[in-house]
């Protein structure tokens, strides 16, 4: 009998979205054998930000320098614990109570490629520190160096993980697809998303608006929906991508006019996604696999499957919520093996790379 050429890596995949709600933490087992990559989702949880933190996180991009690099080590630290109290949680009848590696996306402050630079906070040495396991971040900086957008990452898991779908579509705190056909992979942002669901849904004394009830009776505001389609990033070729700065700057204070009904503001946006994406989409072969937090959202569930020639698909709640972290303990088990982490037909770089920074926990 052959001998088993399997190899199985116990990792916490760690993701803080543009949305600004929190930590997402997957501890992740997984395995590849002669290359196709499986795994088990052991246990997942959310971290929510608490408001002076959530703040701290806002404020940060017209902060100080000291107290950015302040914002670095603390929210490094607060990973660190997240994860070790994660694998800490486990059930004692769990096979192995010890994960050997976080990889975490950190929090994207800055993101300009077209300048060459782009900032993650959560400073990878706090995280191995105090959690006591190696870790992986900094995953975008290598791409963007070599002329990339450093993003979207996910994609390169997509392939490897969901290897029988060929199209994908994350509906976070920015928008984002991803299409694999047989010789290449595509994928780039698409439109914003719940950032500016969200803090509208915030003029309402709300996190977020539920299932989009108060944007159902909303009526759409034409005029503002071609303003927001307007916006010259929808209408630049990839590879392209947003950072949390372009929704302040450029897209923020059309959404913000207060001239509009609450409810109308939050219709428009919707169908403003819906329209984006649709024509994003128009060439997907599906079914299209539908993740992140605005899967939840029935009404921008409702207008997409309204505008896309293509089927969705919802997952199960543990995938909707986690997959990108799931996605990023994949990516930190593939850069401590030297394989390639960023996709340069993603990402427009100059070739594929193996990014990440790597800090021994010992």
């Amino acid at each position: 009998m052959e001998a088993s050429t399997e190899e199985s890596y116990e990792v916490v995949g760690v993701m803080s979205g543009s949305s600004l709600d929190g930590l997402d933490l997957a501890w992740c087992q997984l395995r590849v054998d002669q290359g196709r990559w499986t795994y088990n989702v052991r246990e997942a949880r959310t971290v929510p930000y608490d408001a002076a933190f959530r703040a701290r996180l806002v404020a940060a991009m017209d902060g100080s320098a000291v107290e950015l690099a302040r914002l670095h080590r603390d929210l490094g630290r607060l990973i660190g614990t997240a994860c070790r109290e994660l694998v800490g949680a486990a059930p004692v009848d769990l096979p192995v109570r010890q994960a050997g590696l976080i990889a975490s996306h950190g929090h994207t402050l800055f993101h300009k490629p077209e300048e060459g630079l782009t900032t993650q906070l959560g400073c990878g040495a706090q995280i191995a520190a105090t959690s006591g396991i190696t870790t992986v971040c900094d995953f975008r900086t290598t791409d963007v160096a070599l002329g990339g957008q450093g993003a979207p990452l996910v994609p390169l898991g997509e392939q490897l993980l969901f290897p029988d779908h060929k199209a994908f579509l994350n509906l976070g705190g920015i928008c984002n697809i991803a299409l694999h056909t047989a010789d290449r992979v595509i994928g780039y942002d698409v439109c914003i998303g719940n950032q500016a669901l969200n803090e509208l849904a915030g003029e309402a004394g709300m996190a977020y608006d539920a299932g989009g009830t108060l944007a159902r009776t909303g009526r759409v505001d034409a005029a503002l929906v071609d303003a927001l389609n307007a916006l010259p990033f929808h209408h630049q070729a990839p590879p392209r991508s947003l950072g949390r700065e372009w929704y302040a700057s450029t897209l923020r204070s059309l959404v913000l006019d207060q001239r509009i009904p609450l409810a109308d503001r939050l219709a428009s946006v919707v169908e403003h996604i819906a329209q984006q994406v649709a024509r994003a989409l128009k060439d997907a072969t599906g079914p299209v696999l539908v993740t992140g937090g605005g899967a939840h959202n029935s009404y921008v569930l409702e207008r997409l499957r309204a505008l896309c020639g293509v089927a969705l698909e919802v997952p199960d709640v543990r995938t909707v919520d986690y997959k990108e972290a799931l996605i990023f303990a994949l990516l930190g088990v593939l850069r401590v093996r030297g394989e390639a982490t960023a996709l340069a037909s993603v990402t427009g770089a100059g070739r594929d790379s193996v990014g990440g920074a790597v800090y021994a926990a010992n």
